[in-house]
């Protein structure tokens, strides 16, 4: 039987690697929910309806571009695999968070083949959202998310097959992994994770989590 994810996390927590980007060193302190700074501009999605659970959307280009965090909005960035694609991701994320003024830590996990602790590291942390870069985070994700539907995450890059409402993924035509059992798309490339597009999707897709667009795909 598995440990309790809590426990996991403790043993763990010397096998991820933690950094920080912060003004504020507590995540412990009560914090507001985080609130758009901004709107979503037109064609980012049809405002008559929500889309439903798991369906992709394709918004106008730029159309997040008006969606900012709040100051010191709570991210842990969860990465594994130094690929060029992930590594292409994980520099946009930072300078998204730079650029935003985020409050960004980062968990490097060594051991992607038991990516679970690591997971369970980051919720304990107490962020406002998880992103994750990297397809080999894609199936310990798709194991954990649907226990814990109060944690919200984006999947930037690629995407989980079955995501619950509190799993947000932007993906484009290049990308769209889904986990092992599914293997890898024919249309994978490499080549499309340019530094413009990974910008593109951390902004796109933390425009839709901060307007409650949430269990979807951000199609780029």
């Amino acid at each position: 039987m598995r440990p309790p994810l809590r426990a996991v996390a403790l043993l763990a927590a010397t096998a991820a690697l933690v950094t920080a980007c912060s003004t504020s060193d507590d995540w412990s302190e009560p914090h507001p929910t985080p609130s758009a700074i901004g709107t979503l501009g037109p064609g980012f999605v049809d405002p008559t309806t929500k889309p439903a659970p798991e369906a992709t959307i394709t918004p106008r280009p730029g159309s997040w571009a008006g969606v900012h965090p709040p100051k010191d909005y709570r991210v842990v960035l969860l990465t594994g695999g130094d690929d060029n694609p992930t590594k292409a991701l994980v520099n946009a994320v930072k300078e998204w968070a730079d650029d935003e003024h985020v409050d960004l830590r980062t968990i490097v996990v060594g051991n992607t083949h038991d990516a679970v602790p690591s997971i369970a590291k980051a919720m304990e942390m107490g962020p406002d959202l998880i992103v994750s870069a990297g397809n080999d985070l894609i199936d310990a994700l798709a194991l954990v998310t649907p226990s814990h539907l109060d944690e919200k995450f984006l999947v930037v890059g690629a995407e989980l097959a079955e995501p619950t409402h509190n799993v947000t993924a932007v993906d484009w035509d290049g990308a769209s992994f889904r986990g092992e059992g599914l293997g890898m798309s024919s249309t994978y490339d490499p080549n499309s994770f340019t530094a413009d597009r990974c910008a593109a999707a951390i902004r796109a897709g933390v425009a839709a989590v901060l307007n409650d667009l949430t269990g979807i795909v951000v199609w780029l």
